[in-house]
């Protein structure tokens, strides 16, 4: 039963990329996490690292897979937990985040399942700022924690939020303001930065759901809310309500239908563009680069100051 206070509304549209297939695993304990199926390339047993002079003290080294060579993390130490004893008894993941390939060493694999967004909830406040936990869900009475792997990344990997010099200089932005959708904090932040730069001011929200909230506040004050947000920059993959059913839901909203939409998602893939179609969403980016977001952006005043 769907109890979100939007009700009928998005209960109707549950089709819209509510699907959700999580490869669930462990590492030094009985803890069961998770990632998204879709961010796997494969899963191999351990092989044989390299160990590079200087690198990071979370990375256990380096290996050719694939043909790419990539860097391997402990995945339990860069979460916080205690270096993976005995790593050549583990796995390999090899993810794509953000247009690069990583490789996280684990203990064990468990299964993988399939389950939907609106059965995955947002961590409790309690766990704190630093948590590495974007969502959480139910599995046979267990627990899965579902890991922020920009969170981790970020730490090794820092993505760059500097928009080209020569870009930045070509776009006016004027008074402008953009509601930025993302479970993760390290997300959220790089756009916000990115945004800024070009004289953008950011709303933030951790997810559809809490979009949703902020929109019909807005719309119960009389705010013009197309004349407010020049656009919504929203992930796609979130709790409770994903960037599509954010989507569909705006595109129901008469006073909405002008709300520009930008679906943006380490996800490629045809997949997402024929989703985009179907949601009413105006476009869609691959995470992350600054000067993507930029053009994008630049994309959406121009034909706003056309109009």
């Amino acid at each position: 039963m769907n109890t979100s206070p939007w009700g009928s509304s998005l209960e109707s549209n549950k089709a819209a990329g509510t699907r959700l297939e999580l490869l669930l695993f462990q590492l030094e304990g009985r803890q069961l996490y998770g990632i998204n199926v879709f961010k796997v390339q494969e899963v191999i047993p351990f092989k044989k690292l390299t160990r590079l002079a200087g690198s990071h003290p979370m990375v256990s080294g380096v290996a050719t897979l694939r043909g790419v060579t990539m860097p391997i993390m402990d995945l339990s130490r860069a979460i916080g937990g205690p270096a993976m004893k005995d790593p050549e008894n583990g796995y390999i993941i090899i993810t794509e985040y953000n247009r690069s390939v990583h490789g996280f060493l684990i203990r064990r694999m468990d299964r993988i399942i399939n389950t939907q967004w609106d059965k995955v909830q947002s961590p409790p406040k309690a766990t704190g700022r630093n948590a590495y936990v974007t969502a959480v869900t139910m599995v046979d009475d267990k627990i899965v924690e579902i890991l922020d792997v920009e969170k981790v990344l970020d730490q090794v990997v820092r993505a760059s939020t500097n928009v080209s010099a020569d870009l930045s200089a070509q776009i006016d932005a004027g008074n402008r303001h953009v509601l930025v959708v993302d479970d993760s904090s390290v997300a959220r932040n790089q756009i916000s930065r990115a945004l800024e730069q070009l004289g953008i001011q950011c709303t933030q929200v951790p997810d559809g759901q809490h979009a949703i909230q902020l929109l019909e506040k807005m719309l119960a004050d009389g705010v013009d809310v197309s004349e407010h947000f020049t656009m919504v920059v929203s992930d796609i993959e979130m709790p409770v309500v994903d960037g599509y059913q954010l989507t569909t839901w705006i595109r129901q909203q008469p006073q909405l239908k002008d709300l520009y939409i930008l679906l943006h998602s380490s996800i490629s893939g045809v997949f997402n563009v024929d989703m985009v179609k179907r949601t009413g969403a105006n476009k869609f980016i691959q995470k992350y680069h600054p000067d993507d977001l930029a053009i994008a952006v630049q994309e959406r005043i121009g034909a706003d100051t056309s109009a």
